[in-house]
């Protein structure tokens, strides 16, 4: 028997075959009864410019698998875009511009179908203390500065906090403390969102950011629960792994542990978070995928479904098509199938990405020439 070779990460659609939607962004001009943001994809436009700018980007490139997707080709179709997003002066007629000079790539999906699962991230905002109390347990770690040289296999999650997160100290990470959150559940989810805003109880704020990770690969809590048999992965959201961890904290010392990835970070003095990049991700506007299957920094659209209100209990999901760049990886994200949306910083935003967990498609955008 043959074997079977899987489908490519992406593959060129006819324009005409597009649904009528694609392409058609009226967020960027308050067309959709909410506040424009054509600034913030001008920003997150020049964000992937100047990683693009970057040497890493050249090295990047010079490994990626699809030949028609080059540095230069990228870096030509972000600067032609930029130029129409000035020029347009409504949805439509950046559309209309759009479809005429770029090629679509269509993501090909798990089983290439051309279906993409979406989620959503945010940075999450929390209380926290700069020294640890009875209030205060559980920390968030800097960077081991022998990480490098750590022996692989590298130290589980269990081996290096203990099934309760409170043994730290017994082992490589003692002395290791940045800041101490009240919550294990919201230091576990720093480490999953990787980025956070702190509420200092000693008054002001405190940001962190990524600063590195062990070497092991990611398991969902929400998905543990689902194997568990305590949900559907159809019904599964951000608000109702909360919702259980409430009702039974006890268990976070039997599934927190599954998860043998450890995340460090460093003091980020307030900038905005960063992806893996290394530039900013901007709400609504970057995504994260899987870096080795799709093009860093590239011109993307998603065509999805996304909650939109002003207040975290009255959000209503809406059909939409939205430019972003790529600019991001995460833990879960694997395959040609999965992208990660980010939705932004704080309360909102979190009650946003918590309830995205919707197909789509997701379609790269390349000048013809």
């Amino acid at each position: 028997m043959d074997p079977i070779v899987p489908p490519p990460p992406l593959c060129p659609v006819v324009v005409q075959t597009l649904p009528a939607a694609v392409g058609w962004d009226g967020q960027l001009w308050a067309e959709e009864g909410f506040g424009a943001d054509r600034a913030a994809l001008l920003a997150a436009v020049n964000h992937s410019l100047d990683y693009l700018s970057t040497a890493a980007s050249q090295e990047a490139y010079g490994r990626y698998p699809l030949p028609d997707i080059t540095h230069d080709r990228v870096n030509r179709s972000l600067r032609r875009f930029r130029t129409l997003l000035g020029w347009a002066s409504s949805a439509e007629q950046l559309q209309r511009w759009v479809r005429q000079e770029f090629v679509f790539y269509q993501a090909t999906g798990t089983t290439g179908d051309g279906q993409v699962d979406f989620t959503g991230y945010f940075e999450p905002t929390y209380q926290a203390s700069l020294q640890p109390s009875a209030a205060y347990r559980y920390p968030l770690y800097r960077r081991p500065p022998d990480l490098d040289t750590w022996t692989r296999p590298h130290p589980t999650r269990l081996a290096l906090e203990g099934a309760d997160g409170l043994q730290a100290a017994q082992g490589p990470l003692a002395g290791l403390e940045l800041v101490w959150l009240r919550d294990r559940l919201e230091a576990y989810l720093v480490q999953v969102q990787g980025s956070a805003r702190l509420q200092l109880a000693e008054g002001g704020s405190f940001s962190v950011g990524y600063d590195g990770r062990t070497d092991y690969g990611y398991t969902s809590l929400g998905k543990a629960l689902v194997e568990a048999g305590q949900f559907r992965l159809d019904e599964l959201t951000l608000p109702k792994v909360l919702d259980y961890f409430r009702q039974y904290p006890q268990d976070l010392n039997r599934y927190v542990p599954r998860n043998d990835r450890f995340v460090f970070f460093r003091q980020t003095s307030g900038a905005p978070p960063t992806g893996s990049l290394g530039v900013p991700v901007t709400g609504d506007r970057s995504i994260a995928t899987d870096k080795s299957l799709m093009p860093p920094g590239a011109l993307a659209l998603v065509v999805t479904t996304l909650p939109y209100g002003s207040q975290a209990d009255d959000l209503r999901p809406r059909s939409v098509s939205r430019y972003v760049l790529d600019q991001d990886t995460g833990g879960a994200i694997i395959g040609a199938g999965r992208a990660d949306i980010f939705l932004g910083s704080g309360q909102l935003a979190g009650a946003r990405a918590g309830l995205v967990n919707e197909p789509g498609q997701l379609y790269y955008l390349l000048l013809k020439n």
